[in-house]
C-alpha cells in the first residue's frame, strides 16, 4: 500500500490542524492504521492509531484529548485532528497501515511495514 500524508504547516502554539494521509494500492478500510511521529534527532514514535477492526484507538499520553484520529472508508483516507498544539508537537508525522490482525492497537514503529513520506508540522511560540 502506498500512502502520501498532508497537511502539515507552520502554526502558533494552541492552533488546530488537520492531516491526512490518502491510501493507494489497496483499501485500508479493514486494516490497523496509525500516525507517529519523529523530532529532530529523535525516534520514531507513536501518536495515535485505529485498531484493525476499527473497534479502539488508541493515543500518546502526550496527545490525549488533543488529537483525534479518524479514518474515511469510502475515501480511503485517515486523518489526524490535532488541537491546541504545542512546542513540543513538532516534528515530522508520517501515516502508516499493516493489515495483520493485531489484538490491541500496534504502537511500535516495528509492527508497520508501509510508511508515507511524512508531512512537517512545526508549531512556533
Amino acid at each position: 500500500v502506498q500512502l502520501q500524508a498532508s497537511g502539515g504547516g507552520l502554526v502558533q502554539a494552541g492552533d488546530s490542524l488537520r492531516l491526512s494521509c490518502v491510501a493507494s494500492g489497496r483499501n485500508i478500510s479493514t486494516y490497523n492504521v496509525g500516525w507517529f511521529r519523529q523530532a529532530p534527532g529523535k525516534g520514531r514514535d507513536f501518536v495515535a492509531g485505529i485498531k484493525w477492526n476499527g473497534g479502539s484507538t488508541r493515543y500518546a499520553d502526550s496527545v490525549e484529548a488533543r488529537f483525534t484520529i479518524s479514518r474515511d472508508g469510502a475515501k480511503n483516507t485517515i486523518y489526524l485532528d490535532m488541537h491546541s498544539l504545542k512546542l513540543e508537537d513538532t516534528a515530522v508525522y508520517y501515516c502508516t497501515a499493516d493489515p495483520r490482525p493485531y489484538i490491541t492497537v500496534p504502537t511500535s514503529a516495528d509492527q508497520f511495514p508501509d510508511w508515507g513520506q511524512g508531512t512537517l508540522v512545526t508549531v512556533s511560540s
